[in-house]
């Protein structure tokens, strides 16, 4: 048997209604009719209709409208995860290691090899730098990411590292 946690809050006509994790859903309506809309839940929008007293109710879930093949902030479907992945790599390797980019150098010239091969970075900086060490392992990087979010993290992580391969390169001469 498994058990189940649900809280809701009133505010005027919509009811906001609370899992574990925080906010669940947001509610209009109320005995015989409601529209309940997701927020942190998988599921789309669902219309509840029944009849008040007897415990007989229909309950639909639809595309909210012209939104319906946008995906959700923290969700995504998993073909729309692997273009999201491939955009953000095509992205990356477009603006930061570009033709005339500094990043692009520091891969031409094995200048972020040389880094962590150098022995006198800590570990965590060593760590980074491994991310962009090549194309490949920075393509590898980013497709094990598992959300959009996760994405999203793993670019600016790979954007810190390029500055900060550029920043030491600069430091010990290597580039101008």
């Amino acid at each position: 048997m498994s058990f189940r946690f649900r809280r809701s809050a009133r505010l005027g006509p919509l009811r906001f209604n609370f899992a574990k994790s925080g906010l669940s859903s947001i509610s209009v309506g109320g005995r015989g009719a409601s529209f309940n809309i997701p927020v942190a839940r998988p599921g789309l929008a669902r219309t509840t209709v029944g009849i008040p007293g007897t415990g007989l109710s229909c309950s639909v879930e639809a595309p909210a409208g012209a939104a319906a093949g946008l995906p959700n902030s923290r969700r995504l479907l998993p073909g729309q995860l692997e273009a999201f992945r491939s955009s953000v790599l095509g992205v990356l390797q477009t603006k930061v290691f570009g033709p005339g980019t500094p990043g692009q150098r520091l891969w031409e010239q094995g200048l972020v090899s040389r880094l962590l091969v150098d022995g006198s970075l800590g570990g965590r900086l060593a760590g980074l730098l491994a991310v962009i060490e090549t194309p490949e392992a920075m393509a590898d990087y980013i497709s094990r990411a598992r959300s959009q979010d996760d994405a999203k993290r793993r670019a600016r992580r790979c954007i810190e590292a390029a500055e900060e391969a550029s920043r030491l390169a600069v430091g010990r001469g290597w580039l101008g």
